[in-house]
């Protein structure tokens, strides 16, 4: 099934929530080990965000994005305060919850990417 949405206007069409959270990690690990981050620091901003344990990634490698997210254990309250672009969209107004949280997560990673400090990055 193929997820669409309207954002700014647009119609945009979200295989993405269909993607594979293993495929995604395994993204998000070679971006961050090129730019000489830690894996523990790509553990610390996915648990700031989900409350995901480093011990269960292994069992979440199968999960969609779509699942990821809606069976974390708690998503952060202090998520909303990510603000940016990721992909040339504004975070702040993507509507649809599921595209906003993916895109906090991308934001995460690619501020730890760019060399934040990961104190800086989860505010």
């Amino acid at each position: 099934m193929e997820f669409i949405l309207l954002l700014k206007g647009y119609s945009v069409n979200h295989k993405l929530f269909a993607m594979n959270f293993g495929k995604i990690y395994d993204l998000y690990v070679n971006k961050i080990l090129r730019k000489n981050r830690s894996i523990e620091e790509l553990h610390q901003v996915i648990y700031w965000l989900t409350q995901y344990d480093v011990s269960d990634i292994d069992c979440l490698r199968d999960l969609t994005l779509q699942q990821f997210f809606e069976n974390a254990p708690k998503l952060n309250d202090n998520s909303h305060l990510v603000v940016g672009k990721v992909c040339g969209v504004v975070i702040q107004e993507i509507e649809d919850p599921l595209l906003r949280n993916i895109r906090i997560m991308d934001k995460l990673v690619d501020d730890l990417a760019k060399g934040k400090k990961v104190e800086n990055i989860l505010k």
